[in-house]
């Protein structure tokens, strides 16, 4: 099923592999409750549905579309739902606001039924392609070091050096030496096995503790959409056409500028295209679909599959191991608590996959504006600004004006522009 030796790969590296992309993104199942309970729904319900959503779309990349990328509810989306929906649009409350979700997931769904998505990857030029999966390694690096406080705020130059002195930077430097050099000693699973000394080392030093080991998930509100109907009917009635248009559009392109980084980086893109796209790009507006029926927001491909990739997976069995170690997460969500709470066990994997991510720049046609600029506007916007999506929506804006103006506007495919004034669109007017 997996076809293992025509990838190259074995079972062993491909369990390894998803140990690692597992360790790297399981934060989230902590921390996306958490942004959600703000709105008033109780912090299992968030913690079973974030489980849910995981699990069904990254078994749906692995089984149907045999690549080793997880999806899981999104950064940044969870935000704008706690934060920008429930409560600001009318007054709206969570469940309301799961409506606009769920028709959002529908409508996602839709699209990645038919040939759109697949022809939107292969319309998006080679240069905004590199600039998209070097933008995400910076993004991610820099998340890695301001985690652990490497790297913190600072009042006048925005960011500045941490304390060095710090207990959780000494032990993220730490595991950063230790995995680089398990990595330069080519040694397989180098990241996870970096994690796991880290993790004792956490131990041992006092900033690794586990009061509570088990628990079992629950959904005490049940299903938050349980009739489709009344779902739609919620958007028209509130009028939540902005916000299904939001979740839609940022969706769209945080999964899609997210796989297509870690495809470039696994090395899937095959010329201008990405095999079994369609396959692939259901995963996540499935899991959008069904992670709203039980109570979280839109899920994403998940940047830290790169981990996962540059540990050795190359094939759907590294997603089927993440989806199952989610299933058994679920039912030591304290324990698995504790080991996310510690940002200095994951981020040497971060910040390392982030300088691997960082070569694609080499691949930049750096001699032509018109190429290099929307590309380094992708780059340096993502950490910027938090936001992949924006990142990705500056570029998509720049490089269309700029064609125009040099008279090359035919090489720009029709579907860009489209998507350069509905970006427009977005940032001018809409909540980002």
């Amino acid at each position: 099923m997996f076809k293992l030796e025509e990838n190259k790969t074995t079972m062993k590296t491909e369990v390894i592999a998803g140990l690692t992309t597992f360790f790297t993104m399981v934060y989230i199942i902590v921390v996306n409750p958490s942004i959600l309970s703000e709105t008033g729904m109780p912090f299992e319900q968030v913690f079973s549905a974030t489980i849910i959503a995981a699990v069904v779309g990254t078994l749906w990349m692995g089984l149907f579309a045999n690549y080793p990328i997880a999806v899981a509810p999104g950064m940044g989306l969870n935000v704008y739902f706690a934060f920008s929906v429930v409560g600001s649009h009318g007054g709206i409350t969570y469940h309301t606001a799961f409506s606009a979700v769920f028709v959002a997931g529908l409508i996602f769904l839709l699209l990645s039924l038919t040939k759109f998505r697949q022809l939107l990857i292969e319309s998006i030029p080679d240069n905004l392609k590199f600039g998209i999966s070097a933008g995400i390694g910076l993004f991610i690096a820099f998340i890695g070091f301001k985690n652990t406080g490497i790297i913190t705020s600072h009042p006048e130059n925005l960011v500045g050096l941490g304390d060095l002195h710090s207990p959780t930077v000494l032990l993220a430097l730490f595991g950063l030496a230790v995995t680089l050099i398990l990595m330069a000693l080519k040694v397989n699973g180098a990241l996870f096995i970096g994690m796991i000394i880290t993790s004792i080392v956490a131990y041992f030093t006092g900033q690794l503790t586990f009061d509570k080991v088990f628990a079992l998930p629950s959904l005490p509100e049940g299903l938050m959409i349980a009739n489709p109907f009344t779902a739609i009917g919620d958007v028209f009635q509130y009028s939540l056409y902005a916000v299904v248009f939001s979740f839609l559009l940022v969706t769209i392109f945080d999964t899609t500028g997210t796989m297509i980084g870690v495809a470039e980086q696994a090395g899937f893109i095959k010329g201008k295209s990405m095999p079994r796209a369609k396959e692939a790009l259901l995963s996540d507006s499935l899991a959008t679909t069904v992670g709203a029926m039980f109570g979280t927001s839109p899920t994403t491909a998940y940047i830290e599959s790169t981990s996962g990739v540059a540990a050795g997976g190359k094939t759907g069995l590294t997603s089927v191991t993440i989806a199952l170690l989610f299933i058994i997460a679920s039912f030591f969500g304290p324990l698995v608590g504790s080991l996310s709470g510690v940002a200095a066990i994951t981020a040497p994997a971060l910040i390392i996959v982030g300088s691997l991510m960082m070569g694609h720049i080499a691949k930049i046609n750096w001699n032509e504006m018109d190429e290099a600029f929307p590309a380094f506007l992708v780059i340096i916007c993502m950490p910027l600004t938090s936001s992949i999506s924006t990142g990705i929506a500056l570029g998509f804006i720049s490089l269309p004006i700029l064609k125009m103006f040099m008279g090359k506007w035919r090489e720009i495919h029709p579907i860009v522009y489209i998507f350069a004034i509905l970006f427009f669109i977005q940032l001018a007017f809409l909540p980002h």
